[in-house]
């Protein structure tokens, strides 16, 4: 029998995995996809948000806990577990050079991300780069690895894990890391979460998935109807607005849209629905998604003018083109007479200051709603630009709720050998909103723990058989 089983194939899982074979454990990974499509949505991340008290390596000046957390409670609205939260937050000051011992490598930001030279640390090579890496480091270890074999039930005694089924094979272990992820990828689950909105429109049925197709919410679904205790909403999940071009599945950070708090958002009635100049970018991208899935068709326009460019990071599809705004609002099919109206609102309403993208600057509207905070320079310097905008979802909010140990709770009592990490759990931390890298700050931690914890169950476990 294996000591430590490991339930997925991405960076909570890679973490756990080395963590418990580092700790003396025997551990197996079950991948669901095939080994082209391994590591799930971690193939897509690009960095690490990270306290730190004084310049490191890749990061300017200083990032200390108490900014850090007021940054996270900031973007939950305070939905989320302090406790844990400021875990995961000390836990990012310490893991980089863990990371580095299995072969993870970092950089300092590029043009056009910026604003997060002080906070967060540049995989080199991506996420593609990171996970590639922790695999030929668990491979050197001995960890073993299954790809095709997705988990559709857990076997439990009471609290405890007893084993897993794939199918037709059930896998026996000591002990079990949950790291699965969320169920972005089940559009069924998505329409069933966001139900039918008052324009009879059912929302999900026009969202794209940023990342994976295989994260389904299967093992998700089972441990909640096995009598997990649960933490989250199932609406709530890291939602962004990309190009509406994208595909279905895997379009990834390439296909964000980065240029919103450049210029206006409108939607198909040609108008304005939220400030686009709220915070800095990293801190309020992930909440256009969810802004663009309230408005009608799911879709919105984001527009810039000729100042704007080269001044965010380029998607892979350009952008529509036109000389005027007329022109701009034919091609996108918008009522002509409202967009510019609105533009001709917009720009009377823009008062001058000092422009700084890297600044909460003073540029901002008077008299107009929604107001724009920071940022606003009247659209009126052609070429202008136009990019279509839908609803990408990364990873959901529903999950298993834990406590610092990482242990799976049932009935308010924790699992001696079920531990969960990932998007699993990261509504302990993340009851709605995001900010750039904490989702990899949450797996890197608890995977870590998770991995820990089962080694140590484990070892124990198997230490009390041979006593016997």
């Amino acid at each position: 029998m294996v000591d430590v089983l490991v339930i997925g194939g991405g960076n909570a899982a890679l973490c756990a995995a080395l963590m418990a074979r580092e700790a003396g454990a025997s551990v197996l990974m079950l991948e669901a996809s095939p080994l082209e499509w391994r590591s799930g949505n971690s193939q897509h991340t690009r960095n690490l948000r990270c306290m730190h008290d004084a310049p490191q390596d890749v990061l300017v000046d200083a990032y200390p806990e108490e900014e850090y957390w007021q940054d996270l409670l900031k973007v939950t609205g305070g939905r989320t577990n302090e406790a844990l939260a400021r875990l995961v937050i000390r836990a990012s000051s310490t893991c980089r050079s863990w990371m580095r011992k299995h072969g993870v490598h970092f950089q300092p930001p590029l043009s056009g991300t910026l604003q997060l030279a002080r906070t967060n640390a540049f995989f080199m090579g991506g996420g593609k780069a990171l996970v590639n890496a922790y695999y030929r480091s668990a491979e050197r270890l001995g960890v073993q690895i299954r790809y095709d074999t997705p988990v559709d039930a857990i076997e439990l005694d009471g609290e405890r894990f007893v084993a897993a089924r794939s199918g037709a094979q059930r896998i026996t272990a000591r002990a079990c890391v949950l790291a699965a992820g969320g169920f972005e990828s089940n559009r069924a689950w998505l329409r069933e979460a966001w139900g039918q909105n008052e324009r009879g429109e059912w929302p999900a049925d026009n969202f794209l998935i940023r990342g994976t197709r295989f994260n389904q919410g299967v093992l998700l679904k089972y441990m909640l109807a096995a009598g997990a205790d649960a933490v989250g909403d199932p609406s709530q999940s890291h939602c962004v607005a990309i190009d509406a071009r994208a595909p279905l599945y895997d379009g990834g950070i390439c296909t964000r849209i980065d240029c919103v708090s450049l210029g206006v958002v409108l939607n198909r009635e040609g108008k304005r629905f939220y400030d686009e100049g709220e915070d800095f970018w990293p801190k309020r991208y992930a909440i256009w998604g969810r802004l663009v899935a309230q408005q009608p068709g799911q879709i919105g326009y984001s527009i810039i003018d000729a100042k704007a460019v080269g001044r965010f990071m380029p998607p892979v599809f350009p952008g529509i083109k036109a000389d005027t705004i007329s022109g701009l609002a034919q091609q996108l099919g918008l009522p002509e007479a409202e967009v510019l109206r609105t533009i001709n609102d917009y720009n009377a309403a823009c008062r001058a200051g000092t422009f700084d993208h890297t600044q909460l600057d003073d540029c901002h509207t008077e008299g107009l709603t929604p107001a724009k905070t920071h940022w606003a320079r009247p659209i009126d310097t052609a070429p202008f630009y136009a990019y279509a905008l839908k609803p990408g979802i990364t990873f959901t909010y529903l999950g298993l709720r834990v406590n610092e140990n990482a242990a799976v709770h049932f009935g308010g009592r924790p699992s001696s050998n079920l531990f969960v990490a990932g998007e699993m759990m990261a509504g302990n931390v993340l009851g709605q909103g995001y900010t750039a890298g904490v989702g990899m700050s949450i797996g890197t931690a608890f995977g870590r723990i998770a991995g820990t914890q089962a080694a140590q169950a484990a070892l124990q476990d198997r230490a009390a058989l041979d006593a016997a």
